[in-house]
């Protein structure tokens, strides 16, 4: 089978995925404001409850959309996903009430399948020493979506608060109707596993995967290093602005410049690295460059020199992909749905945790009261956060070569 229509079709999902978070972010306290006739600082903490909303349906939802396409199939979830992305899109352009913004926080949270499934649909698609690399390329996909959405929305506020809803909506559509008629179904009756209630949750899906060898600490590596990861999108803004002076054009400069980075990164250099040292290696490279990272910004005080370290943060980006496709391989192709599932709900919880562990931090050490004035510490807790994954991912290797076996050993060399 060609693969690269669908391919095509995987990673456009997932820039808009990601893509229309960005989209919507510069209208949301102008639209909340419209909607709820509140003051800025009471939008700022609706905006925070529908945020919150959104990553706990994520949490709930995510492995019962993934044992959903298990069973079904990945091409009904992810055309079913699209189109009630669109439909949540429109809801949002019309709603004027914050029950109907609710409703759609409610609904975009249920049916963010679009990552998921479609890392479930690459993993089908790829050779074992293939996973990895084609991991990247999602993130990668990830990374352009990251830059062009608040670029996109930001233009389109100019049109109004409703118009990047009208514009997120037909993007879902359009792909939608791409999907429809070039993408083929990849869960066949070989790998088809039945439908249970008892691994369509969270904890469910962990009790059960779990049982692979090395897999939960995998998973607890996966959480601790995205709130750790969490400190650029998290406490960014503020940091740029009180250690370098930033302002928002600046800030969201520097940030584009990191999404161009990890899309470069994963989509072009994951490739040659694993080729080069393997998945388990590239894990720990990717982690060691992220803790030189964190702490050089931690102790950083020049804003170009904050610049210049892009290069060496997005680098460290390589460690997600690898990890991902470990634990892909880890597991069996009749899991890949339930797999991919239980990984947004692991990233989702993180996104519930790591915005009050990363801002608390930054307050504690600008504030007027604070012991030590250090704009960097989020920075450095991050680092200390990812030496712990370090530890725990060397902790792990024993199990994680008796589960991948010989045949992964021959086909990712490690030097």
């Amino acid at each position: 089978m060609d693969n690269r229509l669908p391919i095509t079709f995987i990673l456009i999902s997932v820039v808009l995925d990601s893509m229309g978070i960005g989209l919507i972010m510069p209208v949301m306290p102008d639209l909340i404001q419209e909607v709820g006739d509140y003051d800025l600082a009471n939008a700022a903490i609706w905006g925070g409850i529908l945020t919150t909303i959104f990553a706990l349906m994520q949490f709930f939802f995510g492995p019962t959309i993934g044992s959903l396409s298990d069973r079904f199939g990945r091409r009904p979830v992810l055309l079913i996903s699209l189109a009630v992305m669109a439909f949540d899109y429109v809801l949002m352009a019309v709603a004027g009430t914050m029950t109907l913004l609710i409703i759609g926080r409610i609904l975009g949270g249920i049916t963010a399948a679009t990552q998921s499934t479609a890392a479930a649909y690459m993993a089908d698609i790829s050779k074992p020493e293939e996973k990895a690399a084609n991991f990247g390329l999602i993130g990668a996909a990830f990374g352009v979506g990251f830059v062009l959405g608040p670029l996109l929305g930001g233009a389109l506020a100019e049109f109004g608060t409703r118009a990047p809803f009208w514009a997120a909506a037909f993007l879902a559509a359009a792909n939608f109707a791409f999907g429809y008629f070039i993408l083929p179904e990849t869960v066949t009756d070989k790998i088809r596993r039945p439908f249970s209630w008892k691994r369509a949750n969270p904890l469910g899906a962990f009790q059960h995967l779990s049982a692979l060898p090395g897999l939960t600490r995998l998973m607890a590596i996966l959480f601790i290093y995205a709130i750790a990861f969490f400190v650029y999108p998290g406490v960014w803004a503020y940091f740029g602005a009180e250690r370098f002076d930033w302002g928002p054009g600046m800030i969201g400069l520097s940030l584009g410049i990191f999404g161009i980075g990890i899309a470069v990164v994963q989509g072009l250099l994951m490739r040659p690295i694993l080729k080069r040292i393997g998945e388990r290696n590239a894990v720990v490279l990717g982690l060691s460059i992220d803790v030189l990272a964190f702490v050089a910004l931690g102790f950083v005080t020049n804003g170009w020199i904050a610049l210049a370290l892009t290069p060496l943060t997005a680098l460290g980006s390589i460690a997600g992909p690898a990890l991902q496709g470990i634990m892909s391989r880890a597991a069996s192709d009749d899991q890949q749905g339930e797999l991919q599932g239980l990984i947004a709900s692991i990233n989702a919880v993180a996104t519930i945790v790591a915005p009050l562990i990363v801002t608390s931090t930054f307050w504690y050490f600008t504030a007027a009261s604070a012991p030590i004035y250090a704009p960097g510490a989020p920075f450095l807790l991050s680092a200390v956060l990812t030496v712990i994954c370090i530890i725990i991912f060397a902790s792990a290797r024993q199990r994680l070569e008796k589960s991948l076996g010989d045949k992964a050993t021959a086909s990712n060399p490690e030097t």
